[in-house]
Order: structure tokens, then C-alpha cells, then sequence
């Protein structure tokens, strides 16, 4: 269960060619270990090679060029704190060529309220020493230094990009106007209790290469005008998506082709399918066809150095509700470096006295601002909340702002990205309790302990830290988003007194996801998730309590996250990676009243969403359109697009070594199969039993050269034959009805190809289709190439010629209209014909599609598969990466979003523990750390509906006790009577899930013989199925008709058994 996915629409990587590698490993791991160097660490940098199989997913996410550039980067991350180990930790899992921590303090108790690499046993100890040698298991790759001395010049020149944390405001600006002038790239971070900070100076000429990230778009085009300012119309299936002063370029047009290849054009958008272009007036005449790309153009961004963006800020907004808060806070982040100058201390939590002084330094800041800097009334309120916990230190807010603080520092070093434009200011007040005013706490409820959670008891008391020791969560996940749930669950003390952290994934640890949850290290693979998980934050904090679970969550586990289960439980959280188990805990929630934390995130877009009973919608009352599938004749007949041959790959896959097996084995073990096959609707019967036939009896392979002889006869009947016989029934020079050419527009005319033993690709194919035909029937393969040569000689192709009266559908609907009619002739050919069942010898074996295993030929199949097909067609292929993310449906990822996602849940975990009942407290977010954007909102109430006068929404219900104590279960009458005595409503149909127990249609015999039974036993009747001991209630849901007879919307009926 990793970072799971924003939605279901996914953006896909840049098109990279295909490497011509040839051997099964994704060619990445260095195997000569001349580059390793003494100290036994992988070295990043010029000459080093991207292990794929460790940043695969982070990849897709920045792309190879950026990456091969963050291997350069030689980083300083000063302040070991909470916000700098989080910072430093995201950095390190990123790959960049080196981290050197640095600070000159100690570990005190405050600090272990969000350094999660600091223990009780470190207190005392350097905090850079210390924490080094745990971040350096965190990546191989990464070399990882600690330094203790005080930061001079001469030492910063050796890095690439600086960040100071917990540093005073005369260190950042004499190192950050040092950076400016030698051209080091600069991050400030601070947070302050709920207050976070963070400012960015890459220089006078930083170069951003790829300002948001997103798959260049590209359309076909339907017509180009010859004018000064050419009209480019495309073709109206799809909106073009350009925006005007994007860059563009052509290729493919007939006529016009000048334009082909040529450097990149601005544009300017005339309309959803219509855009202008330069002058074609000199041009030759359009004819047909073409294709217009988009190009990322390189943008230069001029910074200004700290001194400057001082007092001229400029502000990127966290939340549009509060518009004039970084203006407040830029002013009040100066008040407290003041304040800490006088005194050598931070104001004390909730004192007044300190917050009274506060507020007159910053009013003196403030009257000392020379530019825009100075605001025309301080909002003397918040000041002071900033005064009351300063001194705070929050595993939370350190997350959200180390998150966006890592990714600055990787647009720094790979000019990807478009970086933070200065100045970032981020409150979450919000926290803090609800009374008007929000109720000041005592400083003496603030004071520190001496204990691990002062810098949290400084924000909020003692009082919330006993109300989180108690609390009993259930966490869904432990991928990425759950490593980081665990984090910070274990740093603010949750489940760390009599509660308890329940945890459950069914995933075992593999590499690749070593480079994002970060509670794993290599020894791990092959572990349990939610164990691992489990004994890692043991270590950061001794105190929490936590189980480790291994289910899947779904109908199948219902019997141990039973009723009592759900009940013991104060609350949710997700960290799933896909839409069905959220919905399903989502609709498990609602049922049992618990308070739900979602969140997701998609390579740097993350959201936030919380559910609240009775008060907030759930997350299933809203949905993402559904995804858009290729039509069917597109992927058989008429491909245009990578994206087409990759799935159409995919299915062959399915479809030749998974499905026939399946079925036959099913076929040989299951007497009832042939029944079930006879009852499939239209020309189902014959397909599947003429599969089972091919698998058991005329493709049936002995040994591995027939393994071979099918691979190669399939291959020419893929891309040479069924080509061929395309062209027969639509010539390349064909006309429509309407005297346009056939292929035109989404239809490229195709080529068939010719085999050759000397052509790499075609030698792929019949390798790994050859291996995986060979496994499915239990048969031992061979990578052995040459070998495979020589069988082939031997293999006798049959040779093809295309026929009449062949059927080709051209479009979808065309495929609908035609009736497959049942040749009944062939069916009985076929019963008779497929072998029996007992005297079967057969080892069959379907092959489940596997894509991060290089060495199991099943991406070696797709990438061959969909590029010969892709040549067909004249498709630019894709290279083993881009199509591993398209096959495999891969979610972009990356441990920065993750980090400030997870922050940003926690918060709102600490408001809903708090008891929270406002609408306004809570806050949805989302959030593109590319763009960097951030919107945050109040979730969205809960829909109200209304019968008679009567309120409800979708957290209510009708209570109904079945089986009172000592007493009969109610039957099917007299809980039809019920309703129309108590809540003065007919049912008219009564549903248990798919189970139909009643409607005012049933015949009457059938209405006779359940009217009198108990409802309990009509269920188990109608459903077949055996009520579980675990089960203490059953749902129903109801069509009524009030007393006007008219149809009503009503709750459903929680129906108490036991």
C-alpha cells in the first residue's frame, strides 16, 4: 500500500527512445565495482550510473537529465533539529551527490518532540554527530558527513546549495548575501511553534528548465490557413489544452512542410481547438495531416539576495482565507530574532509579560521597515499567539515545511521545477481550541517537563498530550504515507500512554520503495510492511504502542475489524494506494461514526481531506470523472499513440499467458466449468473453449524449441500477417464514402515487418515470449540468444495470403452493431474435441504480470511487444522506463510531497483529538510543490436531506432493535408495520447489498412465504449465505412512500441481531 494516487488520471513521462539494450535487467546497477569507493559507499555523481530499480518511482517524477544533475549537488543543511533532520532526510532519499549536517548544539528534551533520529540516551550529545549516522542508512548512495565548527565562507564554496535552519537572522544575512555573490543556491527554513517560514535566493540567473513537470501536450491537426497569422485548427476529438506564450513545433504535415522540425513557435490560443502560429504565408499549400507538440522553453528567474528581499518581500500565498498573514508574519519572524537577541531566549510559552514585550519589538520592526515590507497595522492578536509559542517545536509543521523545503533544494540543483518566488509564511492556528478567541492556556500548563514532548506541551499544554496517549487509531498502510504517519504519530506521542496504533499492509519491503518510506533499509526487502514499520518507530519513541497487521481490508477481513473492533477506535487513518479500499474504509467510517483522515499524493501534487461525523461529507460523496479508456478498434486496428500499443501489449500479455491457462486449468479441475462456459452470452462459449482447445491441444508445446516455433510463428502473425491483411481490406490509397483519404487524421496507414535473427528487437520478442509461453506450461526457458538463433533457422513459417471477405470493424459502435452470430456447429466440434479432463498431464501455470522483477521477462515482452507494433505504425517507441510506467500503471512518487502531505494530516489529527466541532477549523489542502501552489479549504458539510420535516444526512440512520432482549426477531410484517406506525412511511423495496428482500411488485406467492419469517433468516435465504458470529447488525436500505404517496429519500436502517 505506498503513496497512493491524487486520482485516477495519471500524466506520463517524457518520451525517451529505446536504449537498444537487449539483456532482461533494466541495465542501471553498476556490477564492476572499480567506481565503489573505499568506504564501501555507491558514489554518486559524473560517472554514476541511476540505480532505476531504487528511484524508479521518483523518476518518473523528475526524469533522467534532472536526476543525472541532483547527482552533482553537493549539499549544506545547517540546524539538526527537528525541521533540519526532516529536511535533510528528504534530501538524502532524493540522491543528490552529498549531505554535510551541520550544528554546534546539543540534544536537549526539547528537541525530541520532532527529531525523530535523537534519543532519551543522546541528550547532551552533538546533534549533527549524532543524527549523521542514522541518516546515512538511509541512502547508499548518498555520502553523509556531520560538522561541528562554526560556518565560515571559505567552507560554504564547496556546495552547490546552502539551507539554514535554526539560525539567527545576522548569520542568514551575512552567509545568504556570501551565497548571492558566489552563486550558491540559498534556502532559509524556520518554523515556531504553528508558524513555519521559508525563503529562497537562487541567484541573479537561475535557468528553470520545466516549470511545472507536466507531460508536454501534443494534437493532431485537421488544418493550417496560409496567413501572417497562420490558424492551426486540430482535430476536434480532443481539446488542444495549449495556453497562449507556450512553444510548439510539427511534424508530419503533408504540404506545408516547412513547418516539420522546425524550432519551436509561440502561439497564441484562439480557441479549445484552435490556436494562431507565425507567418506561412511563404509557404507551400496544406494538404493533410500533422502533428504539433509542445516544447518546455528554459525560463531564467532573477532572485534577490535576503538583505534586499527583506525589505522588498515578495509572498507565494499558503491559504487565500488569510491574504494579509505573510505580511504579519514577515514582520513578526524579525520580532522574534529581536526578541532572542535581547534577551538570549525565546518568549515562554503563554507568558504574558513576554507576549506584551513582543508585541512592542515588533511594532518597533515594523516602524523601522524602509520598503513594502512595512504593514499599515499590525494585527496585534496573532503577534501575540506567535509570542505564546515561539519557543513550540512541532513534528507536524516540521514535516510540512521540510517537505517543501527539500524540494526547493532539489529545483535548486536540477532546474526543474519552478522554484518558491521568496518568501513562504504558513500558520495552522487553527489548532489551537475553538472558544472564542481561542482559550488562552496558563504558562504553567506550557512550562517545560524535562520530557520528550516539551516542545509540543509548549503549543498546547499537558492536558492534549494525556488526551493523545490515550488514543486508539487504526492506520490502513504502510507505504510511503504510512511510514510517515507512523513518524510523526510516534514523535507527538500518539498511542504513547494506554492507546494503541493498529497497522495493517499486506505488501512485503522491495527496493524500490527503499527511496520513499523511509522506515526501510535494504536488509528489509522481502520483510512485512507493517511490522517493520511498527519496530522502526519503536525506536524513535520506546513509549508508543503498536500492532502490526498483515490483511487486506475489504468484506474478507469484516470478521477481525468486526463491530467491537471498529467501536474500541477513536479514529482512521488512510494510507492507501487505491480508489476501492478507500471508498470501502470510507463507507466503514460512516457506518461506525469514526472520524477519517485521507490523504494521497501524485509526484508533487498531494491532498488533504478530513472526514468529521455529522459534520464534514465523506470522502466517497464525491468522485473524479472516470478515467478515459481507448476504444477498443483504436487499440485492435488503429493505433496513434505509445499509450495504445503499450495497453494493447499488455493485453497480448493477458491474453497468451495468463487467460488461456486460467481457463484451462479451470477447465481440467473444475467439473462445473463447461456448464458455467455454455451459459457466457453471445460468442463468448466458443472463444473461451476454442482458447482452451489452442492451449491444450494445437499449441501445446513438448520442449523449449517449440516455445521457440510458436514465439516466432505468433511474432509474424502480430506484425507481419494480420498487417497484411489490414491493407487488403483498406488499401493505403483508400477513400471514405465521402472521397477522403482512409487514412487520415487518428488513422496512421500501417507496414508489415520482416523478421530478421540480426535484428535486436525482433530477437527480444521471440526471447521473452518464448520464456513466458515456456512457463506457462511448466517448461524450463533460456536466455541463451544464440541458442534461439539456431532453433529458428529450423522453423518453418507458413506462408500468408491476406483473404476477401475478412471482417475489420472500423469503429467501436460498428463492433456493437454487428452480430457475432454462434457457429453451434463449431461448439460441438469443440466439446468433443478438447481432451478429457482425467486423463490430463498438463503442469499449467498462469503468469501474473509482475513489472519490477527485470529478470522474469515480463517487461522484456511489453517494451519488444508494444515497439514492433509501434514500428508498425510508425509510433516513436518508448524506452524499457516510460514504458514500465504506462504498462505497469505506475504512480509517480516522491518522498517530499509525501513528508508535507503527512504534516499537513497530522495537524488536522491534532484539532479532531482536541474535539473540534467547526466547520471552519478544519482544513482541506492541496498542494503542486512544482508550481509551488498551495489551496486549502473548510471541507464541504455534509449534504443535508429532508422527509416530513425531518433533517438527516448521510451520518444518520433508523435504529432498529431485531431481536429484543429475551424476545422473537421481528419479521418481514411487523417490521413493514413498524415503519408505517413509527415513522409513517410504506417501504415499497427493502435491500440487504445486492439482496432484494422486498418490493410491492413480488409475486404474491413469494410475498406469502416471507411476510411471517424473521428477517434474519429471509437474508440468509435470499443471499445464500450464512450470517457471521461476528456480525452484530445488518444495514438495509429502503425505497418509502410518505402518507402523500409520494416516493421519499430516507436513511438507512441499522438492523441490531445480537
Amino acid at each position: 500500500m505506498s503513496s497512493s494516487p491524487l486520482s485516477k488520471k495519471r500524466r506520463l513521462s517524457g518520451t525517451e527512445t529505446k536504449t537498444g539494450s537487449h539483456c532482461s535487467s533494466s541495465n542501471s546497477v553498476r556490477t564492476d565495482l572499480s567506481h565503489t569507493p573505499a568506504n564501501g559507499m555507491a558514489k554518486n555523481g559524473n560517472d554514476a550510473e541511476i540505480d532505476e530499480g531504487l528511484y524508479s518511482r521518483q523518476l518518473y517524477v523528475l526524469g533522467h537529465a534532472a536526476m543525472k544533475r541532483m547527482q552533482n549537488s553537493n549539499v549544506l543543511i545547517s540546524g539538526m533539529r527537528g525541521l533540519g533532520v526532516e529536511i535533510a532526510k528528504n534530501v538524502i532519499l532524493a540522491g543528490v551527490r552529498s549531505v554535510t549536517v551541520h550544528d554546534q548544539g546539543v540534544a536537549e528534551w526539547r528537541d525530541l518532540a520532532s527529531q525523530f533520529y535523537l534519543r532519551e540516551a543522546d541528550l547532551g550529545k552533538n546533534r549533527a554527530e549524532v543524527s549523521r549516522l542514522r541518516l546515512a542508512e538511509l541512502n547508499n548512495y548518498v555520502p553523509v558527513t556531520a560538522f561541528t565548527e562554526t560556518l565560515t565562507e571559505d567552507f560554504m564554496t564547496d556546495f552547490q546549495v546552502v539551507v539554514l535552519t535554526n539560525s539567527n537572522v545576522e548569520e542568514q544575512q551575512q552567509l545568504g548575501e556570501f551565497c548571492h555573490t558566489k552563486g550558491i543556491k540559498l534556502v532559509i527554513a524556520d518554523t515556531r511553534g504553528l508558524f513555519g517560514q521559508l525563503f529562497c535566493d537562487f541567484g541573479d540567473e537561475m535557468l528553470v528548465l520545466d516549470t511545472n513537470g507536466e507531460q508536454p501536450l501534443s494534437s493532431m491537426i485537421s488544418m493550417i490557413t496560409k496567413d501572417n497569422q497562420a490558424v492551426v485548427t486540430c482535430l476536434d476529438e480532443t481539446r488542444h489544452g495549449f495556453e497562449s506564450g507556450d512553444y510548439v513545433t510539427f511534424t508530419e504535415v503533408q504540404g506545408m512542410t516547412e513547418l516539420n522540425g522546425c524550432s519551436p513557435v509561440e502561439i497564441k490560443v484562439l480557441g479549445p481547438y484552435t490556436f494562431s502560429i507565425c507567418d506561412t504565408t511563404g509557404f507551400m499549400d496544406y494538404i493533410r495531416g500533422g502533428i504539433v507538440s509542445q516544447v518546455k522553453m528554459p525560463k531564467k528567474i532573477a532572485f534577490k539576495s535576503i538583505s534586499s528581499s527583506m525589505a522588498e518581500p515578495e509572498f507565494v500565498l499558503t491559504d487565500f482565507a488569510k491574504f494579509d498573514r505573510p505580511g504579519q508574519l514577515h514582520v513578526g519572524f524579525q520580532a522574534i530574532h529581536a526578541f532572542q537577541k535581547k534577551h538570549n531566549h525565546l518568549p515562554a510559552p503563554w507568558n504574558k509579560a513576554d507576549g506584551e514585550e513582543f508585541l512592542k519589538l515588533a511594532k518597533e520592526v515594523n516602524a523601522a521597515q524602509t520598503g513594502s515590507a512595512k504593514v499599515e497595522q499590525l494585527d496585534e492578536a496573532l503577534i501575540k499567539k506567535l509570542s505564546f509559542v515561539a519557543a513550540g517545536d512541532l513534528a507536524p509543521l516540521n514535516a510540512f515545511i521540510g517537505g517543501l523545503a527539500a524540494q526547493e533544494v532539489m529545483k535548486a540543483c536540477t532546474g526543474k521545477f519552478m522554484p518558491l518566488m521568496q518568501w513562504l509564511y504558513f500558520d495552522a492556528l487553527e489548532c489551537l481550541a475553538e472558544q472564542e478567541g481561542g482559550a488562552e492556556l496558563t504558562e504553567e500548563e506550557c512550562a517545560p517537563r524535562n520530557c520528550r514532548y516539551d516542545g509540543q506541551i509548549a503549543v498546547f499544554g499537558t492536558k492534549l498530550q494525556e488526551m493523545l496517549g490515550k488514543q486508539r487509531y487504526f492506520l490502513v498502510g504502510a507505504g510511503a504515507i504510512g511510514c510517515e504517519l507512523l513518524k510523526n504519530f510516534a514523535m507527538i506521542g500518539l498511542a504513547c500512554g494506554k492507546g494503541e496504533v493498529i497497522v495493517t499492509d499486506m505488501d512485503t519491503i522491495e527496493k524500490s520503495n527503499l527511496n520513499r518510506q523511509f522506515l526501510f533499509r535494504p536488509s528489509d526487502v522481502t520483510k512485512m510492511k507493517s511490522d517493520t514499520a511498527a519496530a522502526a518507530v519503536k525506536q524513535m519513541n520506546p513509549s508508543i504502542r503498536i500492532t502490526g497487521h498483515q490483511n487486506r481490508v475489504g468484506p474478507d477481513t469484516e470478521r477481525v475489524y468486526d463491530d467491537d473492533f471498529f467501536e474500541s477506535l477513536d479514529g482512521v487513518t488512510n494510507a492507501l494506494d487505491n480508489v476501492d479500499a478507500r471508498m470501502y474504509m470510507d463507507r466503514r467510517c460512516v457506518y461506525y461514526r469514526k472520524p477519517l483522515l485521507e490523504s494521497g499524493t501524485l509526484g508533487t501534487k498531494g491532498n488533504v481531506q478530513v472526514v468529521i461525523p455529522f459534520l464534514t461529507e465523506s470522502y466517497s460523496s464525491s468522485q473524479d470523472p472516470p478515467e478515459k479508456s481507448i476504444p477498443i478498434c483504436t487499440l485492435k486496428n488503429f493505433p496513434n499513440a505509445i499509450e495504445h500499443t503499450l495497453q494493447w501489449a499488455r493485453d497480448e500479455f493477458e491474453g497468451l499467458f495468463k487467460q488461456p491457462a486460467e481457463n484451462s486449468i479451470q477447465y481440467l479441475s473444475d467439473p462445473k466449468f463447461m456448464e458455467r462456459t455454455l451459459k457466457l452470452p453471445g460468442a463468448q462459449p466458443v472463444e473461451v473453449l476454442e482458447a482452451v482447445y489452442k492451449s491444450l491441444v494445437t499449441d501445446c508445446p513438448h520442449s523449449w524449441a517449440d516455445c521457440v516455433a510458436w514465439a516466432r510463428n505468433h511474432w509474424q502473425c502480430q506484425y507481419s500477417n494480420n498487417i497484411r491483411q489490414l491493407l487488403h481490406n483498406f488499401p493505403p490509397e483508400q477513400l471514405t464514402s465521402s472521397g477522403a483519404p482512409f487514412w487520415s487524421g487518428p488513422k496512421r496507414c500501417p507496414h508489415g515487418l520482416d523478421f530478421s535473427t540480426s535484428n535486436e528487437l525482433h530477437l527480444d520478442y521471440v526471447v521473452a515470449a518464448a520464456n513466458l509461453f515456456a512457463q506457462s506450461y511448466g517448461l524450463k526457458g533460456s536466455a541463451d540468444r544464440a541458442g534461439v538463433i539456431k532453433i529458428l533457422q529450423d522453423v518453418k513459417v507458413i506462408p500468408f495470403t491476406p483473404r476477401s471477405g475478412v471482417q475489420i470493424h472500423v469503429s467501436d459502435q460498428e463492433l456493437q452493431n454487428s452480430n457475432s452470430s454462434v457457429d453451434d456447429s463449431r461448439l460441438d466440434d469443440l466439446k468433443v474435441q478438447l481432451p478429457s479432463p482425467e486423463a490430463s498431464t498438463f503442469k499449467l501455470c498462469a503468469v501474473d504480470f509482475e513489472k519490477d522483477d527485470d529478470a522474469n521477462f515480463h517487461m522484456d515482452f511489453i517494451v519488444a511487444s508494444s515497439n514492433l507494433r509501434a514500428e508498425n505504425y510508425d509510433i516513436p517507441p518508448a524506452d524499457r522506463h516510460k514504458s514500465k510506467l504506462i504498462a505497469g500503471k505506475i504512480i509517480p512518487a516522491i518522498a517530499t510531497t509525501t513528508a508535507a502531505v503527512v504534516g499537513l494530516v497530522c495537524l488536522e489529527l491534532i484539532k479532531i483529538i482536541q474535539g473540534h466541532k467547526k466547520l471552519e477549523s478544519f482544513k482541506n489542502g492541496f498542494m503542486n510543490l512544482a508550481l509551488p501552489f498551495f489551496a486549502f479549504s473548510e471541507p464541504i458539510a455534509a449534504p443535508s436531506h429532508k422527509y416530513y420535516e425531518i433533517d438527516w444526512t448521510l451520518w444518520d440512520r433508523f435504529e432498529v432493535t431485531g431481536l429484543p432482549p429475551n424476545g422473537e426477531e421481528m419479521t418481514l410484517r411487523q417490521f413493514l408495520d413498524y415503519f408505517k406506525t413509527e415513522h409513517k412511511l410504506e417501504i415499497t423495496m427493502l435491500s440487504q447489498g445486492v439482496s432484494m428482500l422486498y418490493s410491492f411488485f413480488m409475486p404474491a406467492a413469494k410475498l406469502k412465504e416471507r411476510l411471517d419469517l424473521p428477517m434474519t433468516e429471509i437474508v440468509t435465504k435470499v443471499s445464500k449465505k450464512k450470517l457471521g458470529k461476528h456480525v452484530k447488525a445488518l444495514v438495509f436500505e429502503l425505497c418509502c412512500n410518505d402518507l402523500t404517496d409520494e416516493d421519499v429519500e430516507v436513511p438507512y436502517v441499522r438492523y441490531t441481531i445480537r
